[in-house]
């Protein structure tokens, strides 16, 4: 597929039109959408006549978004005024917002027009959905981000758009064999997106091309006043950044983190593999001791602004919520005030230390999940452990689908980067990116 970037470039230089890219998306949906399920509502009519527009407005001459006519997807936790946004639950069913999420209005500026909205898990968490894995459909796409990662798989939109809580952008991009970025916390603004946790959550980019990543996050990074997490210095300019002629040769460190030997045999080798082909850029360092208590500190924070954030859905659909939500709420409501602040204080202290390893290299290189997706039938959405420690400390993640397991699933590989370094941790993945393509 064509990446978003040469489909905008291509409306405007005249040598197709949002109609046909538009009209070209929603015929690949038709043919595989049945059985795949990525997509919970599509509005072919709308994104027609939006696309109709678009071609009108370029025909006027007047100045043209960066994304102008390129059509992608939406999770279904991110408000929009013009189609519902109902968080893959039944207990908001038909929920209609009056207002886009701010996000939503950024893309709508730079000329993107929506199809619809991706299939998520309820509530962006832990129930799995319908959605397949486009590579095999035998195979679970991850969640939740489930429909977003399996729509750009399929090809049926070079770009969508997730949200990350835990995992939920690195895991299903790597089961889908795509690229994955969620950028550091406060860089996109969150406001009309779910919240399940207002110190955790984040919001990503699926992509089948590299460039994608940076040109979309782009788009959508802007200081958000009404998001306590969104900070108002300038934004790097990522797809410059990537750009650049500089000569530059990135430092990367690995730690042996405490839950690797959850590790599949072929995930660590290939890993392994890639690590000794870095040789001399890769550092091995020993964690922390304060490393070693971050996945409970997670979960700790996770549960208890979940339970709170959903209260009123327990309050008033608690029969809609599935034995695990339900389970996590009340172990969330019985987290007490003072274990939930020590776990504040705990995360603090870890993003002062990654910060600290972090100004000696470029990235931390650690795998994107533990090995290949899990088999449909076991209904799981696989484990989201690789990125806990990450998104926590809302460092700036990226995906690369670099590795195939014994199945010939895909497998991804993740950098870490500084906070607010984004644009220097797309430039490195783009590094050995290509030095992984030059040993192949």
């Amino acid at each position: 597929m064509t990446s978003a970037l040469q489909m905008a470039n291509m409306v405007r230089e005249g040598e197709t039109t949002s109609i046909a890219l538009v009209t070209a998306a929603f015929d690949r949906i038709a043919k595989t959408d049945d059985y795949l399920k990525a997509w919970v509502w599509l509005d072919r009519d709308r994104a027609l006549a939006t696309a109709r527009d678009l071609d009108q407005l370029r025909h006027s001459g007047r100045v043209l978004g960066p994304m102008h006519g390129v059509p992608f997807g939406l999770k279904d936790i991110i408000d929009t005024a013009d189609m519902p946004t109902e968080c893959g639950s039944s207990a908001l069913a038909g929920r209609q917002p009056t207002v886009d999420a701010v996000l939503v209005s950024q893309l709508k500026e730079a000329g993107a027009v929506i199809l619809g909205k991706t299939a998520t898990t309820p509530f962006a968490f832990m129930d799995p959905v319908k959605t397949r894995n486009p590579n095999n459909f035998n195979y679970s796409p991850g969640g939740s981000s489930s429909g977003s990662a399996a729509a750009v798989a399929a090809g049926h939109v070079p770009v969508a758009i997730g949200t990350q809580t835990n995992g939920s952008v690195i895991r299903p991009a790597s089961f889908c064999g795509v690229y994955g970025f969620k950028p550091s916390l406060g860089m996109i603004p969150r406001t009309g997106v779910l919240r399940t946790s207002e110190t955790l959550d984040q919001v990503g980019v699926f992509t089948r091309h590299f460039e994608d990543l940076a040109m979309v996050s782009d788009v959508i990074s802007e200081f958000d006043p009404l998001d306590p997490s969104s900070f108002d210095n300038s934004r790097p300019r990522m797809l410059e950044s990537m750009s650049s002629d500089e000569t530059f040769v990135p430092k990367f460190v690995w730690f042996e983190m405490p839950y690797f030997d959850q590790l599949s045999t072929d995930c660590r080798e290939g890993m392994m593999a890639v690590i000794n082909a870095l040789g001399g850029y890769v550092e091995q360092l020993d964690v922390d001791e304060i490393v070693l208590g971050l996945v409970e500190v997670q979960n700790i924070i996770h549960h208890y602004e979940i339970a709170r954030n959903l209260a009123e859905i327990k309050e008033n659909h608690n029969d809609t919520l599935s034995p695990k939500m339900a389970k996590t709420l009340i172990r969330g409501f019985n987290i007490g005030t003072d274990v939930y602040h020590k776990a504040l204080e705990l995360r603090t202290e870890a993003i002062s230390y990654f910060q600290k390893v972090l100004n000696d290299c470029d990235a931390i290189i650690t795998p994107s999940a533990s090995g290949e997706a899990p088999l449909f039938a076991e209904n799981s959405t696989g484990n989201p452990i690789f990125s806990t420690v990450w998104t926590l400390c809302g460092l700036p993640c990226l995906t690369i689908p670099a590795l195939v397991s014994e199945n010939k699933m895909p497998i991804g590989l993740q950098l870490v980067g500084k906070l607010k370094n984004d644009a220097e941790l797309l430039r490195t993945g783009l590094w050995l990116l290509n030095k992984l393509r030059k040993n192949t």
